[in-house]
Protein backbone atom coordinates (compact mmCIF):
# COMPACT_ATOMS: atom_id res chain seq x y z
CA UNK A 1 0.00 0.00 0.00
CA UNK A 2 2.95 2.23 0.89
CA UNK A 3 4.33 1.48 -2.36
CA UNK A 4 1.51 2.43 -4.30
CA UNK A 5 1.34 5.82 -2.79
CA UNK A 6 4.76 6.38 -3.30
CA UNK A 7 4.07 5.46 -6.56
CA UNK A 8 1.38 7.97 -7.10
CA UNK A 9 3.09 10.59 -5.69
CA UNK A 10 6.06 10.29 -8.30
CA UNK A 11 3.61 9.94 -11.18
CA UNK A 12 0.83 12.15 -10.86
CA UNK A 13 3.95 15.33 -10.82
CA UNK A 14 5.34 13.95 -13.92
CA UNK A 15 1.70 12.93 -15.56
CA UNK A 16 0.57 16.03 -14.82
CA UNK A 17 4.29 17.95 -16.09
CA UNK A 18 3.85 16.43 -19.21
CA UNK A 19 0.23 17.31 -20.19
CA UNK A 20 1.21 21.00 -18.86
CA UNK A 21 4.10 20.69 -21.90
CA UNK A 22 2.12 19.04 -24.49
CA UNK A 23 -0.94 21.51 -23.90
CA UNK A 24 0.80 25.04 -22.84
CA UNK A 25 -1.90 27.40 -21.44
CA UNK A 26 -1.35 30.02 -23.94
CA UNK A 27 -2.00 33.42 -23.41
CA UNK A 28 0.61 34.72 -26.37
CA UNK A 29 -1.32 37.70 -28.05
CA UNK A 30 -1.23 36.41 -31.53
CA UNK A 31 -1.56 40.08 -32.90
CA UNK A 32 2.03 40.16 -31.75
CA UNK A 33 3.54 37.26 -33.16
CA UNK A 34 5.96 37.40 -35.30
CA UNK A 35 8.24 34.68 -37.32
CA UNK A 36 10.93 35.74 -34.97
CA UNK A 37 8.81 34.47 -31.97
CA UNK A 38 7.56 31.77 -33.98
CA UNK A 39 11.47 30.74 -34.39
CA UNK A 40 12.37 30.64 -31.47
CA UNK A 41 9.55 28.12 -30.45
CA UNK A 42 9.70 24.29 -29.59
CA UNK A 43 7.84 22.13 -31.40
CA UNK A 44 4.75 21.95 -28.99
CA UNK A 45 4.31 25.52 -29.10
CA UNK A 46 4.30 25.49 -32.47
CA UNK A 47 2.01 22.81 -32.49
CA UNK A 48 -0.64 25.02 -30.21
CA UNK A 49 0.05 28.55 -32.41
CA UNK A 50 -1.01 26.57 -35.83
CA UNK A 51 -4.31 25.56 -34.04
CA UNK A 52 -5.77 28.42 -33.25
CA UNK A 53 -4.95 29.72 -37.00
CA UNK A 54 -6.49 27.06 -38.82
CA UNK A 55 -9.49 26.77 -36.48
CA UNK A 56 -10.22 30.72 -37.56
CA UNK A 57 -10.23 29.64 -40.73
CA UNK A 58 -12.98 26.76 -40.22
CA UNK A 59 -11.05 23.60 -38.79
CA UNK A 60 -12.28 21.82 -35.79
CA UNK A 61 -8.01 21.25 -35.14
CA UNK A 62 -7.21 18.64 -32.82
CA UNK A 63 -3.70 18.16 -31.41
CA UNK A 64 -1.99 14.40 -31.12
CA UNK A 65 -0.35 13.00 -28.59
CA UNK A 66 3.35 13.59 -28.78
CA UNK A 67 5.16 10.36 -29.09
CA UNK A 68 3.37 7.73 -31.20
CA UNK A 69 1.55 10.40 -33.05
CA UNK A 70 2.41 8.15 -36.44
CA UNK A 71 3.27 11.21 -38.48
CA UNK A 72 0.30 13.79 -37.63
CA UNK A 73 0.70 16.54 -35.02
CA UNK A 74 -3.03 18.03 -35.79
CA UNK A 75 -5.90 16.49 -36.87
CA UNK A 76 -8.35 18.74 -38.76
CA UNK A 77 -12.03 18.17 -39.77
CA UNK A 78 -13.81 20.48 -41.75
CA UNK A 79 -17.06 19.85 -44.12
CA UNK A 80 -16.81 15.98 -43.45
CA UNK A 81 -13.24 15.70 -44.43
CA UNK A 82 -9.89 15.25 -42.57
CA UNK A 83 -6.62 16.85 -43.00
CA UNK A 84 -3.50 15.69 -41.12
CA UNK A 85 -0.54 18.02 -40.54
CA UNK A 86 3.07 17.53 -39.55
CA UNK A 87 4.58 20.80 -37.97
CA UNK A 88 8.16 21.41 -37.87
CA UNK A 89 9.46 24.42 -35.98
CA UNK A 90 13.17 24.15 -37.10
CA UNK A 91 15.81 26.30 -37.50
CA UNK A 92 16.79 24.49 -41.15
CA UNK A 93 15.10 24.11 -44.26
CA UNK A 94 12.85 21.05 -44.09
CA UNK A 95 14.02 17.79 -46.59
CA UNK A 96 12.03 14.95 -47.69
CA UNK A 97 11.62 12.98 -44.21
CA UNK A 98 8.47 15.67 -42.98
CA UNK A 99 6.82 14.98 -46.36
CA UNK A 100 7.36 10.87 -45.97
CA UNK A 101 6.28 10.99 -42.38
CA UNK A 102 2.48 13.20 -43.28
CA UNK A 103 2.24 11.06 -45.98
CA UNK A 104 2.17 7.74 -43.59
CA UNK A 105 -0.51 9.49 -41.29
CA UNK A 106 -2.48 9.94 -44.17
CA UNK A 107 -3.88 6.37 -43.97
CA UNK A 108 -3.78 5.67 -40.23
CA UNK A 109 -5.89 9.00 -39.65
CA UNK A 110 -7.89 7.98 -42.81
CA UNK A 111 -7.55 11.36 -43.97
CA UNK A 112 -8.50 13.22 -46.87
CA UNK A 113 -5.57 15.52 -47.23
CA UNK A 114 -1.82 16.46 -45.61
CA UNK A 115 -0.33 19.21 -44.89
CA UNK A 116 3.28 20.38 -43.71
CA UNK A 117 3.58 23.61 -41.92
CA UNK A 118 7.25 24.85 -40.94
CA UNK A 119 8.73 28.40 -40.50
CA UNK A 120 11.41 27.32 -42.77
CA UNK A 121 11.65 26.94 -46.58
CA UNK A 122 11.22 22.79 -48.12
CA UNK A 123 14.43 21.78 -49.83
CA UNK A 124 13.43 20.81 -53.33
CA UNK A 125 13.26 17.17 -52.71
CA UNK A 126 10.67 17.92 -50.22
CA UNK A 127 8.61 19.81 -52.88
CA UNK A 128 8.92 17.12 -55.44
CA UNK A 129 7.67 14.18 -53.06
CA UNK A 130 4.68 16.69 -51.81
CA UNK A 131 3.66 17.27 -54.98
CA UNK A 132 3.53 13.58 -56.42
CA UNK A 133 1.88 12.56 -52.91
CA UNK A 134 -0.68 15.79 -53.40
CA UNK A 135 0.71 17.25 -49.44
CA UNK A 136 0.05 21.36 -49.35
CA UNK A 137 3.23 22.70 -47.85
CA UNK A 138 2.74 25.85 -45.68
CA UNK A 139 6.53 27.58 -45.72
CA UNK A 140 7.84 30.56 -43.77
CA UNK A 141 6.11 33.01 -45.66
CA UNK A 142 2.50 31.65 -45.86
CA UNK A 143 2.72 31.35 -41.64
CA UNK A 144 2.69 34.73 -41.66
CA UNK A 145 0.04 34.76 -44.00
CA UNK A 146 -2.13 32.90 -41.92
CA UNK A 147 -1.23 35.23 -38.63
CA UNK A 148 -2.53 37.86 -40.67
CA UNK A 149 -5.63 36.18 -40.90
CA UNK A 150 -5.88 35.35 -38.18
CA UNK A 151 -5.33 38.71 -36.69
CA UNK A 152 -7.88 39.95 -38.99
CA UNK A 153 -10.98 37.95 -37.80
CA UNK A 154 -10.16 37.95 -34.34
CA UNK A 155 -10.50 42.04 -35.20
CA UNK A 156 -13.83 40.96 -37.07
CA UNK A 157 -15.04 38.84 -34.46
CA UNK A 158 -14.59 41.55 -31.30
CA UNK A 159 -16.05 44.39 -33.75
CA UNK A 160 -19.06 42.34 -34.09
Amino acid sequence: MIGLIIGLMIAIPIIWSYKLLKEPDFQLNIDELSIEDIDEMNGYEFENILKPLFETQGYKANITKGSGDYGADLVLSKNGERTVVQAKCYKSNIGVTAVQQIVAAIKYYNADDAIVVSNQFFTKQAKRLASINNVKLIDRVEIQELILKYNREVKRRSSI
